[in-house]
């Protein structure tokens, strides 16, 4: 095989390999099964980070999220983008506005104020197209069909 056809070869696999690596996400759809007299606002925040030192340095739980998040957010700067949406009683269901550059980002992840102050961020970096549920007990996320 000569030289160049492994270049290539290599080269395609690289742009497959980054290509793939990107956020799917399209859409993130939030619906309350809370009682309509719950007295209750809950933040669900939609984390999309486009530089691998954020997702390093992600926080690991809830908590370290909302108690921290101005100063995480000042310090990543562009390297990611933040969609909040405020979840009041009665609320029924919404579809999210997403930042332009969404599939760039190389993780997203979803947080909700309602849910334990220990749960770790949930990654939805896979899903297209993704269904925030808010209950009770506090988020469920799954891949909306």
């Amino acid at each position: 095989m000569s030289r160049q056809i492994v270049r290539r070869s290599l080269l395609a696999g690289l742009l497959f390999f980054s290509a793939a690596a990107f956020a799917d996400v399209r859409s993130v759809f939030i619906q309350s099964r809370l009682d309509f007299n719950a007295i209750l606002i809950t933040e669900v925040d939609i984390v999309f980070v486009y530089e691998q030192a954020s997702v390093d340095n992600f926080p690991a739980t809830k908590t370290e999220w909302y108690s921290n998040k101005r100063q995480f957010l000042e310090d990543a700067g562009e390297a990611i983008d933040l969609v909040s949406v405020f979840v009041p009683q009665g609320f029924d269901s919404d579809m999210a506005s997403l930042p332009q550059r969404r599939d760039q980002a190389l993780k997203v992840f979803i947080f909700g104020q309602h849910d334990s102050s220990t749960r770790a961020p949930i990654d939805v970096t896979d899903f297209e197209n993704v269904l925030v549920e808010i209950d009770q007990f506090g988020l469920l996320v799954s891949q909306r069909e």
